[in-house]
């Protein structure tokens, strides 16, 4: 079973903008997507998603906004079904509701 994840909203909205499918996202578009999200904020959270190895990249260190715009970024597939189940909790509530049912 898998580990119990909380998440931000600012990890929810990065993580949805990756994608939890397991294919790379460049940088650059990652950042245009979350326009509405600061600079500084979004290096931020990528910083601590990468260090809690939910996000996986082909740089070792993005430190600065020109390292991210030219890095590739993808969900870490360790983690991918416990990410899922952070970002949308009651898709696991309506099968424990289904599973209820059918046994009684």
């Amino acid at each position: 079973m898998g580990r119990e994840i909380n998440l931000s909203g600012g990890e929810t909205s990065v993580m949805k903008s990756i994608g939890l499918n397991g294919s790379q996202v460049y940088g650059s578009q990652l950042l245009d997507k979350l326009d509405d999200m600061g600079e500084i904020e979004f290096l931020e959270i990528l910083k601590d998603l990468m260090a809690m190895d939910y996000v996986l990249s082909n740089r070792a260190n993005v430190r600065t906004l020109a390292d991210a715009k030219t890095a590739f970024f993808r969900v870490s597939p360790v983690h991918a079904r416990d990410l899922r189940t952070a970002i949308n909790p009651s898709r696991d509530r309506e099968k424990a509701r289904e599973r209820r049912q059918r046994r009684g």
